[in-house]
């Protein structure tokens, strides 16, 4: 095509990207790279936005984000700068350009819209992106922080990164409700602004694992535990249930203690403890009990398997054994919280003896039941079976 077959259009772009002031000329194109005076100039002459045009605005919507240039500072520089071009247009001085009419400013218009469009979705999408990356390295960095599977250095290097420091004691806090806490809900995000706002990003990290809810504390705000479970609370509208572990340093101490938080979280699910919170310190006993299944299954079959002759079986009997023990073996006590008369718990008592040859009343003998029934009660028996003792 010569140059006198070409588009009226492409010698106004011609002029304006000619006539325009040094500063507001960014080149023929613009890019990625440059500002987008030039890119403009073509827009505004030409009156339409090619496809070629619209990825040119793409790119430089997502490299502005690449820069973490706020979008409202990409739109306002963006006009800017299309202000400065539609100036050197009207400069021309030439007769053919429609740039003054009604009609050919209500086209500018709409095709500078267009632009501003295609600029604010390149850069939302490089956002999004950004954010998707982000959003993965920090699960990856949760992961290799809690399971202890980076070398300690590369993840105290990793940390500074979220703006966690590793350095002193930390404690670990694990929160479980019947709805399974996700990455991004409601319930998380309330958590994490709500303690990320109190005490900073570098003493606490909010994150969470197989739909539980995690805190790691640092050991130097010694109140967020307590303050965790308070917001967990608050944040759902059904039961939910805390551990807190022990304080302890270092990156491989915080996965000692996210595994015990954890282990203490489930002890007190099967020991149907009532507390909303319970420290993995007070459980230990039932963990210790726990460790060796075979010997607590021995216990128990061995203890309390007699039980079993009971007529409609051993769970009243069990039953009144726990109760009787937290009651501190006072028969008055057992009767009014199991809401039975006190006749009866003495025939419970009386019965249990009988069957396992064990003296709840006998302080000699009474650890033997107390120790068998937490046990049964760690092991979920009568209601799963037990093997046979030895």
């Amino acid at each position: 095509m010569s140059t006198d077959e070409r588009p009226r259009g492409s010698h106004a772009a011609e002029r304006a990207a000619a006539s325009a002031p040094a500063h507001v000329r960014g080149g023929a194109r613009g890019d990625a790279s440059g500002e987008p005076q030039g890119l403009l100039a073509e827009i505004c002459g030409t009156r339409r936005l090619t496809d070629a045009n619209t990825r040119d605005l793409r790119e430089l919507g997502a490299a502005a984000a690449g820069r973490a240039t706020p979008l409202h500072v990409v739109l306002a520089d963006f006009f800017a700068c299309a202000h400065r071009v539609r100036a050197g247009l009207g400069s021309s001085g030439r007769e053919d350009d429609p740039s003054g009419t009604r009609d050919g400013a209500a086209v500018l218009l709409g095709v500078l819209g267009d632009s501003a469009v295609a600029l604010s979705e390149g850069y939302e999408t490089a956002h999004r992106a950004a954010i998707r990356r982000e959003e993965a390295g920090r699960r990856e960095f949760v992961d290799d922080l809690l399971e202890g599977r980076t070398p300690l250095g590369q993840l105290a290097e990793r940390a500074e990164r979220f703006g966690l420091r590793l350095v002193g004691p930390h404690r670990v806090a694990v929160a479980r409700a019947r709805t399974a806490f996700e990455a991004g809900a409601a319930s998380t995000r309330y958590v994490e602004d709500g303690l990320t706002t109190r005490f900073g990003v570098e003493h606490v990290l909010i994150t969470t694992k197989d739909g539980l809810l995690v805190c790691v504390a640092s050991g130097a705000v010694a109140q967020v535990p307590e303050l965790f479970a308070a917001q967990a609370g608050e944040s759902v509208s059904e039961p939910c249930r805390v551990a807190v572990s022990r304080p302890r340093t270092g990156p491989s101490g915080i996965v000692r203690s996210y595994q015990e938080a954890r282990r203490a979280l489930d002890t007190a699910t099967q020991l149907g403890l009532g507390a909303p919170v319970v420290n993995a310190s007070d459980l230990l006993v039932f963990q210790v009990l726990g460790r060796d299944r075979a010997a607590i299954s021995d216990l128990v079959v061995t203890v309390l398997g007699g039980l079993a002759q009971a007529r409609g079986g051993p769970k009243a009997l069990l039953e009144t054994l726990t109760a009787y023990f937290a009651a501190g073996c006072r028969n008055t006590t057992t009767a009014r919280r199991m809401g039975v008369g006190v006749r009866t718990v003495g025939y419970r008592i009386a019965r249990i003896r009988e069957l396992t040859g064990y003296d709840p009343t006998d302080p000699d003998q009474r650890y033997v039941l107390q120790t068998a029934v937490l046990g049964a009660r760690l092991l979920g028996w009568p209601e799963s079976p037990l093997p046979a003792a030895d």
